[in-house]
């Protein structure tokens, strides 16, 4: 079934994650396949499945998308 290998993130698992910074709420955006933090602007990758939740390799968000 096409789409079954893209990598998601567990529901339960994005309920208990903040960001590291804010303690604030993460947004999983499965088409760049990263956690948001609005308050931090930054997103965070989510590579295999696994949150990289290092403020170090989170990308800067553009203040436009935010």
């Amino acid at each position: 079934m096409a789409g079954d290998d893209e990598p998601r993130i567990d529901r339960k698992l994005l309920e208990l994650l903040v960001c590291p910074l804010t303690k604030g709420p993460l947004i999983w955006h499965a088409e760049t396949r990263e956690l948001i933090s609005k308050k931090a602007r930054l997103a965070y990758p989510v590579r295999d499945g696994v949150p990289i939740m290092l403020p170090s390799e989170a990308r800067p968000l553009d203040p436009d998308h935010i």
